[in-house]
């Protein structure tokens, strides 16, 4: 595993045709402002160089990524809800727990899988919370 930051597009697509002629390799996409930002943009290179690529939020999966698994952002928002109810109703923040996520997602594109020639296994496909065909 390397790591590759990048701060453009340019450097972006420098990355992913460098992966692409690696033998058996893939990316997996941290998430940031950029990559948040340039989400199409990076679906479409990893497309484009047809590099499996991991991701840490559903969107990218919906764009065409192969994969995405990560915190179930909505899940989050109705907890954080929550917390807000009780420091209304008088709690103080300084007392309350801290929370981390309790619920993640994973999502397959199916379509993508096929389009890179790999076979998605069993487990994974029982496992996976949506698959997009």
């Amino acid at each position: 595993m390397i790591e590759a930051p990048v701060h453009d597009i340019s450097e972006l697509e420098s990355v992913m045709a460098a992966q692409a002629r690696e033998a058996n390799s893939g990316i997996f996409v941290i998430l940031d402002a950029f990559m948040i930002t340039h989400r199409s943009e990076v679906t479409s290179l990893a497309a484009r160089y047809r590099l499996p690529a991991v991701y840490g939020q559903r969107f990218f999966a919906e764009l065409g990524g192969l994969l995405s698994y990560g915190e179930d952002w909505a899940d989050n928002f109705r907890r954080a809800a929550t917390y807000a109810d009780r420091i209304l109703k008088g709690e103080k923040p300084s007392e309350l727990p801290v929370q981390a996520p309790v619920k993640f997602q994973l999502v397959i594109n199916l379509k993508t899988a096929k389009t890179l020639g790999l076979t998605v296994p069993q487990t994974l496909l029982v496992a996976a919370d949506e698959l997009i065909e």
